[in-house]
């Protein structure tokens, strides 16, 4: 009798160290949000709680909070309760090193040491590449999936995933029947069931049925807005990326998320590619092509990718991302018009501005930057921050609001 109970001992201890280090995961950059500060109250007896209930198979995942968001595109949010973030770190850190090792060099989404950034940039190294830098003719395909994240087969999605499991459970540090129970938790929750909407129900008038969970048909579909989601999107086109790699011979393919991007000497075997793209994605993923966001230009017209745009000798940011920067920049000038900041305000303001210096530093845009910051940001703020390092960031003065 003794022996069983020593197992099972073990079996808890390991996931509750695994717990707490996904929880810490989990809190980083989110720990003024209310379901984290309810959460963080009593962490320690509520990780052994959630604990518990993992290993008696009694998790539920909670009610989503459903919002839409406006930049850098219209989206549709659902926001998991802070515990189930938990559970979604705790799976990430089990099988992401699994999957890391199939994926191809270049899928760009939700990797270390990938990124929008890191995509943009390799983008231009396969136009540079394939024209001999810019000496010789290709051209730039460039598609994404209709509706992709609504799309996608759950079934499909976690025989893909407890396949490569299985095969792989030697390299996992947890028990895989555990793992595979979350997983299953975590695909088959409908996060429309029970969600509480934050947002008006007129925002989504004008957002297609393509892009809501609302409109999803059965079994299909993932909430963007989970790390999961990011981690199980991958997987889902995994054997797709292989197929374009190698079945179609394409030396110069990426993705991020569902953004693909090829890049060839042959405009006729680009056009062929479409259509063996079409047919793999309909066949294999039960997904469509976008059948009016298909570009395929000369590389001298340049391609918009993860909003910049490449165009030979020089990337540079995209109106879109440009016309986002200059909205938010009105609304926190409206903001400062109506009242005095506070801490809180212009905390927010120097976060929001952060960010935005953040993309733009990475191309050619210090005028931008100058111009923005010196011209269009009202007098009032500048009492609460300073600009460093040729306005690549804001810091907030150590004065009193």
């Amino acid at each position: 009798m003794l022996q069983p109970n020593l197992f099972e001992q073990q079996d808890r201890e390991k996931l509750l160290l695994h717990l707490f280090q996904a929880y810490y995961d989990a809190r980083k950059n989110k720990r003024n949000k209310h379901s984290a500060l309810l959460f963080e109250l009593h962490y320690e007896r509520e990780l052994f709680r959630l604990a518990g209930d993992i290993l008696a198979q009694r998790y539920q995942p909670k009610p989503s909070i459903c919002f839409i968001i406006h930049k850098p595109v219209k989206r549709e949010v659902f926001a998991a309760d802070f515990r189930d973030r938990i559970v979604h770190h705790l799976i990430f850190n089990y099988i992401s090193p699994v999957f890391e090792k199939l994926f191809i060099h270049d899928s760009y989404s939700c990797r270390k040491g990938k990124g929008t950034h890191y995509g943009i940039k390799r983008v231009d190294h396969f136009i540079r590449s394939c024209s001999e830098s810019y000496h010789r003719d290709c051209h730039i395909l460039k598609v994404d999936i209709q509706g992709y994240f609504m799309s996608i087969d759950r079934s499909l999605l976690y025989e893909k995933i407890k396949s490569r499991l299985l095969k792989f459970s030697s390299k996992i540090d947890g028990d895989l029947h555990t793992i595979l129970y979350l997983i299953r938790m975590t695909i088959f929750n409908d996060p429309v069931n029970g969600c509480i909407v934050k947002s008006r129900r007129s925002e989504w008038n004008d957002l297609p049925a393509s892009k809501s969970l609302f409109h999803a048909a059965k079994n299909k579909g993932l909430p963007i807005g989970n790390l999961t989601s990011q981690l199980f999107a991958n997987i889902y086109l995994n054997e797709f990326d292989h197929y374009m790699k190698s079945g179609l011979k394409l030396q110069h393919y990426g993705r991020y998320v569902d953004d693909i991007v090829v890049v060839h000497p042959d405009e006729k075997y680009l056009k062929s590619v479409i259509a063996d793209a079409k047919n793999y994605l309909t066949r294999n993923l039960a997904l469509q092509l976008h059948p009016r966001k298909v570009y395929l230009q000369h590389y001298t017209k340049g391609v918009v990718f993860l909003g910049a745009v490449i165009k030979p000798y020089r990337i540079y940011i995209s109106t879109r991302t440009k016309s986002n920067f200059y909205e938010v920049v009105k609304k926190y000038n409206r903001m400062a018009g109506l009242q005095q900041p506070d801490l809180g305000l212009v905390k927010q303001f120097i976060s929001s501005m952060n960010s935005y210096l953040g993309i733009l530093k990475h191309y050619q845009t210090a005028k931008l930057r100058e111009y923005v910051l010196q011209k269009k940001i009202s007098a009032a703020w500048w009492k609460c921050f300073y600009a460093t390092g040729r306005f690549r960031k804001l810091v907030r003065r150590g004065c009193e609001i």
